[in-house]
């Protein structure tokens, strides 16, 4: 799995003209899933996320995780994080896994997010989406479960 990290103040995803999943501060995380991924890589990233120190506390360092501030996370779905684009000029998704494969290990991922304890919010897989959000710092981290 891979997944995209951004601290936010605020965000948001629209489908359709409609707002399905909205946060205050927190988490926005783009998550990839490829042909490996499963239980382990969803939950090896779960547990990362919750107790990774990038909020800051009363000196300014990042020392806190989500959990101690109490955020949430808005989960959005991207296969388009495993496109390959090395050669030529249209990207390879060959990496991605198929729809039912990745939808399972994506909503198992979430499920694993909220029995920690954490407010989560996602899009619609599969859907086209507009992602909104004002990102805190600008703060982004690129994390992997291999």
């Amino acid at each position: 799995m891979r997944v995209v990290l951004q601290r936010s103040k605020e965000a948001s995803v629209t489908v359709e003209g409609k707002i399905v999943g909205q946060i205050d501060s927190g988490l926005v995380l783009l998550v990839g899933v490829t042909h490996e991924d499963g239980e382990a890589e969803a939950a090896y990233l779960a547990e990362k996320i919750v107790h990774l120190r990038i909020f800051e506390d009363e000196e300014g360092k990042m020392n806190r995780s989500l959990l101690d501030v109490g955020g949430s996370i808005l989960s959005v779905s991207q296969f388009t994080l495993y496109g390959d684009c090395r050669k030529g000029r249209r990207p390879n998704f060959m990496n991605a896994a198929k729809g039912e494969q990745a939808e399972k290990v994506y909503d198992r991922f979430n499920e694993l997010l909220r029995e920690k304890g954490i407010h989560v919010e996602t899009g619609e897989f599969g859907a086209m989406m507009d992602v909104a959000l004002i990102n805190d710092g600008p703060v982004t981290f690129i994390l992997e479960s291999n």
